[in-house]
């Protein structure tokens, strides 16, 4: 009889710990973005230990500055590598030059883990004869790579990528991306690397400024959006974005291709003209974004599995071009490295880290293009300012309408990861306690 209850109180634990693990662990499917365009940056190493403090599990760069890659030495954060639109001429035409390229930038040791090399931005817009040239570098980036590299090699894209995205059931990319976009994505099934791409419902938002679709745009309660090409309803636009891009790879036969978010993220301040960019609604799309990642919902396409995520951004870049919001996506404070609102990003339950170190000095850095919007960009040259011209993935709503989630209002909670984690280990504690008791009392 002993024996049978240690083996009871045994599975009992182990029960526990199950239940308890998803909410102990950092999430490998959560990333963000780390801008360099601002002149009051935190030195690499505080960053590093900020992001450290919170679920964040990968970083994407839009370069490769050799001091902020070996700031992540150690932290157990892996990093995406960006190389630039003007470097993709030499990748392509030099294998030499590429090769160069991965020497020069990637570690020789095991940290920081690399997992990712992105090749330029929204290249399929602009410039025909540079888009002709992107699957030839990224061949020539690969081919460089170590034997037995786990190194993804890849190149992001605006939504503008599709033609049709609503409803997401419909996602096909443009015909007239396809000379480009065919090798592209035959580059990607063999080679195992993902498609990347940056869906932002903030944008979406501005070009349906309604009650309805803001909701649906920040995961609050709405009525639900039907997709009657697949039978399936879609409560947030996140969700309809992506499933598009999905659609529309399954449709070109490449189911096989997985989607990453490169960059997804809502400003907290703007413009007068500038419908949405507050505090109030950035934090409820970043924390609801974090909360519906964590809870393995996946999308309705599919099911059961968080899309890899790259949050934009750790900090604001107060030396971006183009509209008020473009500076102010900002996660973090760059003074005292305080979130800037709750995220539920933070692992201590804290919102932040203690005031960081001087600022490091301004880099001279190539111009790096603004959050790609859901629209097609035409090409930029240093210090122009990006064309905005939004497009909204889904149609005018069909939900109920519904006020903002504003902080403290009723029925708009959005509890952290600390506190979900603090109220599931006391649940699991009342629960083994009770089952304990049965068994021994």
């Amino acid at each position: 009889m002993a024996g049978g209850r240690q083996l009871l109180l045994l599975l009992l634990w182990g029960f526990l710990q199950l239940v308890r693990l998803p909410f102990s662990v950092t999430q490998s499917f959560i990333g963000i973005n780390y801008g360099d365009m601002a002149d009051n940056l935190p030195p690499p190493s505080s960053t590093a230990r900020l992001l450290q403090s919170t679920a964040v599990t990968k970083v994407r760069l839009y370069g490769t500055d050799p001091a902020v890659i070996s700031a992540f030495a150690g932290t157990g954060i892996s990093l995406m590598l960006g190389a630039a639109n003007g470097d993709i001429h030499n990748f392509a035409s030099s294998p030499a030059a590429a090769a160069a390229w991965v020497a020069a930038h990637l570690p020789s040791s095991s940290s920081p883990a690399i997992s990712a090399v992105s090749v330029g931005n929204e290249v399929l817009f602009g410039d025909p004869a540079l888009a002709s040239q992107l699957v030839p570098a990224l061949q020539n980036i690969y081919a460089a790579l170590p034997p037995n590299s786990s190194v993804k090699v890849s190149t992001v894209h605006a939504m503008g990528v599709l033609a049709s995205s609503d409803p997401p059931s419909s996602g096909v990319f443009k015909p007239e991306l396809a000379a480009a976009l065919d090798p592209l994505l035959a580059f990607l099934s063999k080679t195992g690397s993902p498609f990347l791409i940056n869906p932002y419902p903030y944008f979406a938002y501005q070009s349906d400024p309604r009650p309805e679709t803001l909701a649906f745009c920040l995961f609050q309660p709405n009525a639900g959006r039907p997709d009657a090409g697949s039978g399936l309803t879609y409560t947030n636009m996140f969700d309809a974005q992506v499933d598009a891009v999905r659609a529309a790879l399954d449709a070109k036969g490449y189911k096989d291709v997985e989607i990453v978010v490169a960059e997804t993220g809502w400003p907290h301040s703007g413009g007068p003209d500038e419908a949405g960019a507050t505090v109030e609604n950035a934090r409820a799309f970043v924390a609801n974004l974090v909360s519906h990642l964590r809870s393995m919902a996946g999308t309705p396409r599919v099911p059961g599995k968080s899309v890899d995520t790259y949050l934009f951004a750790v900090y604001d870049e107060d030396l971006k071009p183009g509209q008020p919001s473009e500076k102010s996506f900002g996660l973090f404070q760059t003074s005292s490295l305080a979130e800037t609102y709750p995220t539920g990003l933070m692992r201590n339950g804290t919102n932040g880290l203690g005031p960081a170190m001087a600022p490091a000095p301004s880099p001279t850095l190539p111009f790096r293009p603004s959050p790609a919007l859901a629209s097609p960009a035409p090409a930029r040259g240093p210090g122009q300012q990006p064309q905005v011209t939004p497009v909204q993935p889904g149609s005018a709503a069909a939900a109920a309408p519904s006020t903002p989630c504003t902080q403290g209002a009723a029925g708009c909670h959005n509890p952290s990861a600390a506190e979900s984690s603090r109220t599931t280990s006391a649940l699991s504690i009342l629960t083994g306690a009770w089952l304990i008791c049965l068994l021994l009392c």
